[in-house]
């Protein structure tokens, strides 16, 4: 059961990250210089799917640990 959760939780993170890190991408033109003002808005989205990848990797983890 954990790793089901565990790999709903990474697959989202993986698109949210991936889609609001390409639009990041298409935003700033691919020059970066505009990065700051551009992460104001799709910083938050962002950092909630990086999270997400995190805790999905460590539910992953943590379900696969022997139990002793």
């Amino acid at each position: 059961m954990k790793d089901l959760l565990g790999g709903c939780l990474l697959a989202i993170g993986m698109l949210i990250a991936g889609a609001t890190g390409l639009c990041m991408y298409m935003v700033t033109g691919a020059h970066w210089r505009g990065l700051s003002s551009v992460f104001q808005y799709l910083g938050g989205p962002f950092l909630v799917g990086v999270g997400m990848i995190v805790v999905g990797v460590l539910i992953i983890g943590s379900g696969r640990r022997p139990r002793y």
